[in-house]
């Protein structure tokens, strides 16, 4: 069985692609970041899907980025709330952790190249993210052709390496839809930048707001806990 590198947040999308991962037959090595994020919380959504879904590893990796700062995730500055599906989509938003993708994708280059696997799954959606720029097909496809310029093994020939981002075109009510298929247990996953004290879902922010949207129109019921509404 051949074996592919997950990053999993802990999220809806990333739940999905690892569930994807494994349908496609590949042994699943989740990897997850903690960051310093505000929403820290998504590391205990992220433990319990690697293990309802079957990872054969699971890798927590602690990186600081809240050194550097500059996102409302990675700092005190304020999360939006309350913003229309209008000005959620435009524009790269606060959320925005800068170069973030690109560090997550380069450190799970490096556990795919330790573990001899040639494949790297990202739950990236470029719909429902449009202000994200490292969720762009063309940023993708420049990473895999970096990773196979900058690896031994790429440069050996053992493999070709392959970036996938099976969500990358699919709206977010597809993207439940297609992980209800494959046994996705969206109660078991995390969406929300800014939770309650008492860790519920704040309701508000742009990734409760997509969510929210998302269940509504999938037409099933969110079974994420919310402070509002």
């Amino acid at each position: 069985m051949s074996k592919a590198v997950v990053l999993l947040s802990g999220g809806l999308d990333s739940a999905t692609a690892l569930a994807v991962a494994r349908a496609e037959g590949f042994e699943c090595h989740a990897l997850s970041f903690d960051y310093g994020q505000r929403h820290r919380v998504e590391l205990e959504a992220a433990r319990a899907v690697a293990v309802a879904l079957g990872a054969a590893q699971h890798v927590v990796l602690e990186i600081d980025l809240r050194q550097f700062g500059g996102s409302a995730l990675t700092s005190a500055t304020d999360v939006p709330k309350g913003r229309s599906m209008d000005e959620i989509g435009g524009g790269i938003p606060i959320t925005y952790v800068p170069a973030r993708n690109t560090i997550f994708l380069s450190l799970a280059l490096g556990f795919a190249e330790v573990l001899d696997a040639f494949d790297i799954f990202i739950g990236a959606n470029c719909l429902d993210y449009s202000g994200y720029p490292d969720c762009r097909p063309e940023f993708l496809a420049s990473f895999e052709r970096l990773a196979n310029l900058a690896t031994k093994a790429g440069v050996e020939g053992r493999g070709q390496f392959r970036i996938h981002a099976p969500l990358l075109q699919w709206r977010k009510d597809e993207i439940i839809g297609r992980g209800l298929e494959l046994g996705v247990d969206y109660g078991l996953t995390w969406s929300c930048y800014d939770p309650t004290p008492a860790s519920l879902a704040c309701g508000e922010c742009d990734s409760c707001r997509l969510r929210r949207e998302a269940f509504a129109r999938a037409g099933v019921a969110d079974p994420a806990r919310y402070a509002t509404g």
